[in-house]
């Protein structure tokens, strides 16, 4: 099963350890994690479903690029990071 771990910087809505999910792509295995944390969701998916602006996903180490990262597949021994960088000033 993938796994899904967020950073510090979300851990008053996400959870402490690496979730252990079900999925095919990126975007199922968040699916998971929302179902299970729904306060999570609106920190990482814009109203319109699509990765915030400041959320970066990493999966095997490897960051992913462009508008298609949901759809990203991952295999059962995948590892998601899911981290939000900070802004201002």
């Amino acid at each position: 099963m993938p796994s899904v771990q967020f950073t510090s910087h979300l851990r008053k809505v996400a959870p402490i350890e690496p979730i252990a999910v079900c999925g095919d792509t990126v975007r199922h295995a968040l699916d998971e994690v929302f179902a299970r944390h729904p306060k999570v969701r609106s920190y990482i998916l814009d109203d319109q479903e699509k990765l915030r602006k400041h959320v970066v996903i990493f999966v095997d180490g490897a960051r992913l690029q462009g508008g298609s990262d949901l759809a990203f597949a991952v295999s059962p021994a995948s590892q998601i990071y899911v981290l939000q960088a900070l802004s201002g000033g």
